[in-house]
């Protein structure tokens, strides 16, 4: 395939080639925001395909199923509020690492990834057996992975600028299911509330969720600030769209944390949830909220398998990349559980 150009990505982009020089070098001379957007067009052109691959290919060692691994394993944390091995969602998916690393005889190292150059400058690569990413990681710091040539599984996360298996709860058929337990019920005005452009899991919940209202012909009258940058200040967010449009019968939200963020803004304008409007959440991480329904995600699980396919791509360094997709459970308001067939 023909090697794409830095005119290219500069046009894909609507930077100078000078700026897309730059990003690509690791050099200063442009923003972080700017080098990570550049990173993201030229990954979705093709710049980096296949190179990951075919290094790990050349140097990595292979291993056998059941076979001590010699180099302990890195879980790497993105350097990212709420999303460290205290929170509610991503705590439960490190124990599930932990525990399945125990199993395996494998030795733990965790790494939170820090914002200076080079983080792995000081890492030994022959110490390493593999990484385990957890959550939204930047492309300038999944690039510096690249270098090191060490077998990756990400967790909840995938970039263009970065080929890798990837382990994440099958977002888009487990919200359609609850779109369309919710429609059953007779709810017709929905409206999504969250940052659908901060990660995957987000926009794949919004895809599934649109897909529902296209199936059962339902207005998509969307209101653009629940789900662009505003809506990062979901307090501030909220007051201004009640003052500009009516209210919806439900707003399902990207996760349970938004929900709450979301309850907590109405009840502070004298709205009553849910007496007033109903709200959804996702992944199941606070049973007390007065939620409509959410999806229970087996987050322990996400993280035992991450741990199985890192040790599996280790033992299989030349097939394919894959992605895995763990079943989760819909959850409505009377706590009936709906599709209960989950991966093991």
């Amino acid at each position: 395939m023909k090697k794409v150009t830095i005119q290219e990505i500069a046009d894909f982009s609507g930077v100078s080639k000078f700026a897309v020089s730059r990003a690509l070098s690791g050099k200063s001379g442009v923003s972080t925001q700017t080098r990570e957007m550049i990173l993201k067009a030229a990954g979705q052109l093709g710049y980096f395909k296949d190179t990951g691959k075919s290094a790990m290919l050349q140097s990595s060692p292979t291993y056998t199923e059941g076979e001590a691994h010699s180099g302990a394993i890195l879980v790497l944390f993105p350097n990212v509020r709420y999303q460290d091995a205290d929170s509610l969602y991503w705590g439960p998916v490190f124990n599930g690492i932990s525990a399945r690393l125990n199993q395996r005889g494998a030795d733990i190292l965790t790494l939170t990834e820090p914002s200076g150059e080079h983080m792995f400058s000081l890492l030994n690569p022959k110490a390493i057996g593999g990484i385990v990413t957890i959550g939204a990681v930047s492309t300038q710091i999944l690039l510096d992975i690249k270098k090191l040539e060490i077998p990756v599984v990400m967790v909840d996360h995938q970039d263009p600028a970065f080929q890798a298996d990837a382990v994440f709860a099958d977002n888009f058929h487990c919200m359609r299911e609850m779109m369309v337990k919710l429609v059953s019920k007779g709810y017709k005005n929905f409206q999504f509330v969250g940052l659908i452009g901060y990660a995957q899991s987000f926009y794949e919940r919004w895809i599934g969720f649109k897909s529902v209202l296209e199936d059962h012909k339902l207005k998509q009258e969307q209101i653009p600030e629940l789900i662009g940058p505003e809506i990062a200040h979901i307090h501030e967010a909220i007051p201004k769209v009640v003052a500009s449009y009516e209210l919806p019968e439900v707003f399902v939200c990207t996760n349970d944390t938004t929900a709450l963020f979301v309850m907590e803004a109405l009840q502070k304008l004298g709205i009553d949830v849910p007496g007033q409007v109903q709200i959804t959440g996702f992944d199941n991480t606070d049973e007390s909220l007065p939620l409509l329904a959410t999806v229970d995600v087996s987050k322990e699980l996400l993280g035992m398998r991450a741990v199985d396919k890192l040790l599996w791509r280790m033992a299989n360094p030349q097939s394919n990349f894959e992605k895995l997709l763990i079943q989760g459970e819909v959850i409505l308001k009377d706590n009936s559980v709906f599709n209960k067939d989950q991966e093991i």
